[in-house]
């Protein structure tokens, strides 16, 4: 019979995906910028590009690992030994950050176009062809993939990577274009990462007794 994910697994993965959303970067930044000098709805638009791009790799890493771990159960303690030597390593260098060098910087480009079909390809290049979301999806999705589980299930975390992923930037567009998001989201970048950092160590801590390390 297919396995379920419990509720408190979804709401745990869920978690997960949106402190990886939610993490400053090259995604963060293009939604900033599309958003001051496209306007709303642009801004929307490339969130949801994003959030398409992304579920694409949510669902191709469910699936993948499931499959793998359908044909190969020996590598189940590898996947989850590598995962959570990734996600450790996330977790201290988030913590270590110490300056704000790298701030998301939305006016260092113009934009040559505003239709919401060129923001939709930018939003959906950048989820799409950047190998490090799949690396990271990988890395999200082991501790709760079993190879019972249903193609509705596995389907289910990719759409859950498109409201999360897609609804976080949804969030950053709606908000930056009525107020003052850039400015808090450049005074409280580092605290913001550091705290998405500590968050990852007390999930590490917690895979520990998942996997029954200890």
């Amino acid at each position: 019979m297919d396995s379920d994910i419990s509720v408190e697994n979804w709401s745990t993965l869920a978690l997960v995906l949106i402190l990886g959303a939610m993490t400053p970067g090259p995604s963060l930044a293009l939604v900033v910028r599309n958003t001051i000098f496209g306007g709303r709805w642009y801004g929307i638009t490339t969130g949801i590009g994003h959030g398409v791009g992304f579920s694409i790799y949510a669902f191709a890493a469910a699936t993948g690992i499931a499959v793998v771990v359908g044909n190969y159960p020996e590598v189940t303690g590898t996947l989850h030994i590598i995962g959570f030597i990734v996600l450790l390593y996330l977790a201290i260098n988030f913590l270590r950050i110490s300056s704000t060098d790298n701030r998301v910087d939305a006016a260092s480009e113009e934009l040559p176009e505003r239709r919401p079909s060129i923001a939709f390809i930018q939003g959906f290049s950048l989820a799409f062809f950047n190998p490090k979301i799949l690396a990271w999806m990988l890395t999200m999705f082991v501790p709760f993939i079993d190879p019972s589980m249903s193609t509705q299930t596995l389907i289910g975390m990719g759409f859950l990577g498109l409201f999360t992923d897609g609804g976080w930037y949804i969030t950053v567009a709606t908000i930056l274009s009525q107020g003052r998001l850039l400015e808090v989201v450049r005074e409280h970048e580092v605290v913001v990462t550091r705290a998405i950092g500590l968050v990852l160590l007390f999930y590490c801590a917690s895979l520990v007794f998942r996997f029954g390390w200890l």
